[in-house]
């Protein structure tokens, strides 16, 4: 079924690498696209490493979007759509069977790099 999810995982995965270059990218490969900070994080859990970013997977059911930055960030998650909103699972992933519109895409965008915006405040970048 992987095969059948490549549209979705190209539709979705230019709203994260468009942060890609405030980030590092951990993972590019047909089925996954992952970002990382570039500085390893400042909190212990993290061991020096780091932080997760965000990610676009393709599993066996769904593409997940995945945005790290919303658990931190309480503030921008209330700004999600009700549409976008159908889509979560948990606070920070967006899973996807079919090829999103453009404004849900446009809008995962939006909140990828206002989340970024938050973590450069925080330094965290």
């Amino acid at each position: 079924m992987r095969g059948d999810f490549s549209a979705v995982f190209a539709a979705l995965k230019p709203a994260l690498a468009g942060e890609a270059s405030r980030l590092a990218v951990k993972i590019d490969s047909p089925t996954e696209y992952t970002l990382v900070t570039k500085a390893a994080s400042p909190y212990p859990q993290h061991k020096g490493q780091p932080m997760w970013f965000g990610a676009v997977k393709i599993g066996k059911a769904y593409v997940s979007y995945h945005l790290m930055p919303l658990y931190m960030n309480a503030p921008l998650a209330k700004t999600i759509s009700p549409s976008l909103r159908k889509h979560m699972q948990g606070k920070s992933c967006f899973n996807f069977k079919v090829p999103p519109q453009a404004e849900a895409v446009e809008e995962l965008r939006r909140l990828t790099a206002a989340a970024a915006d938050h973590w450069a405040r925080q330094k965290l970048l």
